[in-house]
């Protein structure tokens, strides 16, 4: 299976993310995966960890898919992904703090 980031588009308070997905002899499939843009302050996501946020959400999805329970093209990032995704994803310097020269 690969998964393919399209981009990006801003909607409705939402950075909206394209993926998709691509697993041979199956049709390929659209996703869109969304995170509210209040989520991208300081101390918390960095414009950067967008699309890393959102591949791993998808991924994980598409992991525990099931043949008659398939994952919805549309996903919503929420505070638990977020908390998950941080712990696993530690910035060097720290989420809010600034660096000192």
């Amino acid at each position: 299976m690969f998964i393919q980031y399209i981009g990006f588009e801003i909607a409705g308070g939402a950075r909206l993310y394209a993926f998709r997905v691509i697993n041979p002899p199956e049709t390929p499939r659209d996703f869109t995966v969304a995170i509210q843009t209040a989520a991208f302050r300081s101390d918390c996501l960095k414009l950067q960890d967008g699309p890393g946020i959102c591949y791993a959400r998808l991924s994980q999805a598409l992991q525990s898919e099931r043949q008659d329970s398939l994952v919805e093209r549309y996903i919503s990032i929420g505070e638990r992904d977020i908390h998950e995704y941080l712990a696993k994803h530690p910035s060097p310097n720290g989420r809010g703090k600034k660096e000192e020269i």
